[in-house]
């Protein structure tokens, strides 16, 4: 039996404290606080875990330099003590990362100021990140030839983190944490209908893999369902102070531009920050700020043109980039909270609303709704659910230590030293990582100590699945035995990096992940 089919059977007629509905970030991290404080918790997801809005980010970890613009100081002091907290529990998936942003006459404001800026910005941060500096063009050209410093002022730099791996595999760690503190967890599960009887919430879910209906019964509701909560509360007649407006934005991943790990910051044509963000060995550009009314987009030949014309004018590209550049692209929406007072006002600033989250809790019909947020404040969100339910009654434990974050260094240093005995202290080819053994461990973590028996027997298993990737064979046994992979999309696009990195077609005709389809049973 498969560890998802363990968990269906969990659900089917099962009572839990608390029914988390959405397995992005919000409702993963939810869950994961939960079961570290030894409440009863299911997990849900329509599709799969981390598979919409929270797989369509731009992999930072930041405090939102931006916000600055519109004097949201308590905001960015709040998501950089979230992103220290974040960089001081998981310091081999996220690390620090510079931005260096170019400022030229599509800034919206001067170099001098945006020097300032960074200085404020880093002592919001509590000087948790490397210095800022201010580059003049010279020192622009010396350090990146390839920004194009015609009309630049200056440049201004300073530090923030990345996710090593991706977006949408850090949010599947906060639901295998979850299932390793006694939750309960499925993807592709929906929820058909649910409604109040005798104090409690009693649902049908549906099985989307293998049609099958069942009940659970739950005294709390989560409702983590991203950018579809209003739509979720609106079927149960709950009336909300806030709701969620939407904001496109893609994301182009292309050929490496440089070799520094290091993000390019740019303003377009219309003042708007895009980036140039380092993912192994291509450079993904984005992100784009579109107004929308549906959760559900996709990039277009418009999104496409606008951001290569964006990208060519500012680098000094041996030829421009074209659409045959393109490895691969991803869109999503924001989902930004507005208070739901029936105007629509947003529709002139929108541009400026923020990442923030509200939660709201609703004592008349035990239901929590989380509406926004981000990757950065995630911690914050499980912290406020937690608060949430207790007001609603439910009994907390002690809070387990280790429901977030890696393991300790001297666990790391032990799977280290028995990986280097077995060969694998040599360098991945695409990863900026000193040995496959650190790639490991950031991946698995503790669970990597599994691997080591299979690889004494068969060295044969620390070959990669494919060329220019440093997914290795052995990895596979983990994948199919813990990580809940229902699709072959699930683990290219999910719980690996693999189909941003290579295009569909290379993918396709790839033997090893042929042998990886079959190995999955996907």
């Amino acid at each position: 039996m498969t560890l998802r089919e363990e968990n269906l059977d969990r659900l089917d007629g099962g009572t839990f404290d608390v029914l988390v509905v959405g397995g992005g970030i919000n409702g993963a991290v939810s869950a994961a606080a939960l079961a570290g404080r030894g409440v009863s918790v299911a997990v849900v997801d329509r599709g799969d875990f981390g598979g919409f809005t929270s797989q369509e980010s731009s992999n930072l970890i930041w405090g939102g330099f931006k916000y600055l613009e519109n004097y949201e100081i308590p905001l960015v002091a709040s998501l950089s003590r979230s992103r220290n907290r974040l960089m001081k529990a998981y310091p081999n998936v996220i690390t620090e990362l510079r931005f260096m942003a170019t400022l030229d006459s599509s800034a919206p404001f001067s170099s001098w100021l945006a020097g300032l800026g960074t200085i404020g910005y880093w002592g919001l941060g509590q000087f948790a990140t490397k210095p800022p500096r201010y580059l003049r063009p010279k020192a622009i050209a010396v350090e990146e030839p390839v920004v194009n410093t015609t009309g630049a002022q200056a440049a201004v730099e300073y530090g923030d983190a990345y996710l090593k791996d991706n977006d949408a595999r850090f949010v599947w760690s906060f639901v295998r944490s979850a299932l390793d503190h006694g939750a309960t967890a499925a993807n592709y599960v929906e929820l058909a209908r649910a409604r109040r009887h005798a104090g409690h919430w009693q649902a049908t879910l549906r099985d989307q893999a293998g049609g099958r209906e069942f009940n659970v019964e739950a005294k709390v509701v989560v409702n983590a369902a991203g950018p579809f909560v209003d739509e979720l509360n609106q079927s149960w007649d709950v009336n909300t102070e806030h709701r969620i407006v939407y904001s496109k934005g893609i994301h182009l991943v292309v050929p490496q531009m440089t070799s520094s790990e290091r993000v390019l910051a740019f303003f377009d044509d219309s003042q708007r920050l895009f980036y140039v963000i380092p993912m192994a060995h291509r450079s993904v550009i984005g992100t784009t700020d579109t107004r929308t009314t549906t959760p559900d987009e996709k990039v277009t030949e418009t999104d496409r043109l606008f951001l290569l014309k964006q990208i060519n004018d500012r680098l000094n590209l041996g030829r421009p980039l074209t659409t045959d550049d393109i490895i691969s692209e991803r869109s999503g929406v924001r989902p930004l909270v507005v208070l739901n007072d029936g105007d629509d006002r947003t529709e002139i600033d929108w541009t400026s609303l923020s990442r923030k989250h509200e939660i709201e809790i609703n004592p008349d019909v035990d239901l929590i709704t989380i509406f926004g947020g981000k990757l950065t404040d995630c911690l914050n969100v499980g912290d406020e659910v937690i608060e949430g339910v207790a007001k609603l009654g439910i009994e907390l434990a002690h809070e387990a230590p280790d429901w977030y974050g890696e393991p300790s260094a001297s666990e790391q240093q032990r799977f280290l030293g028995e990986a280097t005995a077995l060969g694998l202290d040599r360098q991945p080819e695409v990863e900026r990582e000193p040995s496959l053994a650190e790639v490991l461990w950031r991946r698995h973590g503790a669970a990597a100590f599994e691997l080591l028996p299979l690889l004494a027997d068969d060295p044969s298993l620390a070959e990669p699945v494919m060329a220019e990737t440093d997914l290795l064979r052995v990895e596979l046994t983990l994948y199919t035995e813990r990580e809940m992979i229902v699709t072959m999309e699930d683990f290219l696009r999910r719980r690996t990096k693999l189909a941003m990195l290579h295009c569909s077609q290379d993918l396709a005709s790839a033997p090893g992940l042929q042998a990886a389809a079959s190995a999955l049973n996907v």
